[in-house]
């Protein structure tokens, strides 16, 4: 699973790259048409596949800095200039990734439990990936919005 988170910042890496002199830092494109082609390109490039990712501290760290990456360049920052992600977030009208992908986590998850071929009848959620890291992350996921366990946990 790794791997594949690897290969898809890779990928969105390579494409704010290909974009960069031609797009993301040309003065004369407004900052709409960037974020226009940050939605369009560079967003499903990064998170194809996402559904299934196990989100730990180490990738949540890292599909922001790819995120943050393009959209600091997108509003003329760098590094240098110490502004935080939620305010270039806040100053382009962009909402966070990782918010993003836990949201289309969650649909992907409410789709397993209601599909009865994909769920035996102990409510038994079929690993993906690690099972237990997968359990553990969609545990936490339904947790955090208050949703609680769809499924036993012991089952």
């Amino acid at each position: 699973m790794e791997q594949e988170i690897d290969r898809r910042i890779g990928a969105a890496s390579g494409v704010m790259w290909t974009l960069h002199w031609s797009i993301v830092v040309k003065r004369e494109l407004g900052q709409k048409a960037k974020l226009s082609i940050y939605r369009s390109i560079f967003v499903p490039t990064l998170t194809y596949g996402h559904e299934l990712w196990v989100m730990t501290k180490r990738t949540r760290s890292r599909i922001q800095a790819a995120e943050m990456s393009f959209l600091s360049r997108v509003a003329g920052l760098s590094l240098r200039d110490r502004v935080r992600s939620s305010a270039i977030r806040e100053e382009l009208g962009v909402e966070p990734l990782l918010i993003r992908v836990e949201r289309s986590q969650m649909r992907w998850l409410g789709h397993l439990v209601k599909d009865t071929s994909l769920v035996r009848s102990s409510g038994h959620v079929p690993p993906v990936g690690d099972p237990w890291k997968t359990q553990d992350m969609l545990e936490k996921l339904c947790l955090s919005t208050g949703l609680g366990t769809p499924w036993d946990p012991s089952g």
